[in-house]
This record gives structure tokens, C-alpha cells and sequence, in this order.
């Protein structure tokens, strides 16, 4: 982000949300003039203004600051669209099904890219009665190892956490599986 908030994405906001420039004032109790200061970069809202602001413009603060509006075309919310976000801070691990702008421990994250599997990232599946047993051969160390796998239908997600040291193993229900997903803290993504 190389400015605060821009005065450009604050008229595109506005504009787009039906408001003239003396509208968002009253709505956020400023002048008008004020929120053309704003719009032509003369000026900057306080950080006070921030929530009233991106509520008044119906967009989270986050968009707001950025500048990077989401517009969620995916309304089937099909499963198999899935994106993985993973913290590199703390490891949370965000799944999503459209465009999302995910941001944790102030860092804003990407969906990871999944690659084909590779021979240090072999993704094995073996049916076994009404399940899939699923395992990835690899390093299991406290700075190496897989930190998730799971389990993707057209209408859910299944995902087991895995944690360094123990095997990158799990089992998952067959219903509708589709594709699986492995999550390299070093290598990232890979998808079967």
C-alpha cells in the first residue's frame, strides 16, 4: 500500500454506492468540502473516520485502506474453486471458495498457487473400506513438513491439520472427493 487511503478509491466507493460528496459528508459528519479534499488528494481522512467511513461506502476497512475492492462472482460457491491462504506469521490456515481479501496478523496474504505433486511431495491415496487414506511420504521436522491435508467435493471440505514431527497422514470420507490438497511449509501448495 503506497498511500494511506487514496482519494481516487474514495470517489470510485461513492460514487458507486450512490452518494454525492455532500451525502457521505452528512453521513460521516464532515463538511463536504472536506470529502473533496479527500477526492483530489489535498487530504486525508483522520483514522477516527476510518470505520464510519468504509461503512457509509459498504466496503470493510481493509478494502478501504488497500484499495483492492472484492466483488465475490462465485455465488455457487462451488467447493472445487478453493483457495488456500496460510499465515506465514502464525500458520492459521484460511480456506475460501471466491475472492476474498484475507489478512492475518497484519500481513495481507494470497491464495497460494497449487503445483502438480513431485517426487518430495507425493501424494498417495488408497481407498480402504468407505474412506480415503491419504499420505505424503516427506520430512516431518520442526522446520520441514506438511502442515495440512485435505480433502475437496464439489459441496465440501474436509481438512486435517498436521502438525511437525508426527506423519503426514488422514483419513477422509469418500463422498464426492475430488481432489486433495497438501500444504508444504517450505514449498507450498500441491494439489492431486
Amino acid at each position: 500500500m503506497d498511500q494511506y487511503v487514496t482519494g481516487e478509491t474514495i470517489r470510485i466507493l461513492r460514487e458507486k454506492a450512490g452518494y454525492t460528496q455532500v451525502q457521505l459528508a452528512e453521513k460521516i459528519c464532515v463538511s463536504d468540502k472536506t470529502v473533496s479534499k479527500w477526492e483530489t488528494g489535498k487530504g486525508y481522512p483522520d483514522i477516527s473516520l476510518l470505520e464510519p467511513l468504509a461503512e457509509a461506502l459498504k466496503v470493510s476497512i481493509t478494502e478501504l485502506l488497500s484499495g483492492n475492492l472484492i466483488t465475490n462472482n462465485n455465488v455457487s460457491a462451488n467447493m472445487l474453486r478453493s483457495k488456500f491462504y496460510v499465515c506465514p506469521v502464525c500458520g492459521n490456515i484460511i480456506h475460501s471458495v471466491g475472492e476474498s481479501l484475507v489478512q492475518c496478523n497484519g500481513v495481507t496474504l494470497v491464495p497460494e498457487e497449487p503445483a502438480k505433486p513431485d517426487e518430495t511431495h507425493n501424494i498417495k491415496v488408497e481407498r480402504i473400506e468407505d474412506e480415503y487414506y491419504v499420505s505424503v511420504e516427506h520430512e516431518m521436522t520442526k522446520n520441514h513438513y506438511i502442515s495440512f491435508i485435505a480433502a475437496v467435493s464439489d459441496d465440501g471440505i474436509q481438512l486435517k491439520k498436521i502438525y511437525p514431527e508426527s506423519a503426514a497422514e488422514a483419513r477422509f470420507r469418500i463422498e464426492g472427493v475430488r481432489k486433495f490438497y497438501c500444504y508444504c511449509n517450505r514449498d507450498g501448495l500441491f494439489c492431486l
